[in-house]
């Protein structure tokens, strides 16, 4: 059953950014895995010679690599803040 999101989706509101990130890099986990099986599988299946296959693994796992870098260490889920002139000049005055 897919996950319910109790109020209206919305990409400023920071939980929401957060799950939709997740599940975003769960279905990039899943191609990765699916679409390199098969290459693996045929290149076992069939014996063949493929130097292009290490490759696109290859390439394909730094690139995911990346995207739970960012996903999971570098993202900045806070709640953003933002400036108006009314608390510009509250803070400028006292």
């Amino acid at each position: 059953m897919p996950p319910r999101w109790p109020r209206k989706p919305d990409r400023k509101d920071p939980a929401f950014r957060k799950l939709d990130d997740r599940m975003n890099f769960a279905v990039h986990v899943a191609i990765f895995a699916a679409c390199n099986s098969g290459i693996w599988f045929f290149h076992n299946l069939q014996q063949a010679e493929w130097p292009w296959a290490v490759w696109v693994t290859g390439g394909w796992a730094t690139i995911l690599f990346a995207h739970a870098l960012y996903i999971f260490v570098l993202a900045n889920y806070s709640q953003p803040t933002i400036v108006t002139e009314e608390t510009t000049s509250k803070s400028s005055s006292g």
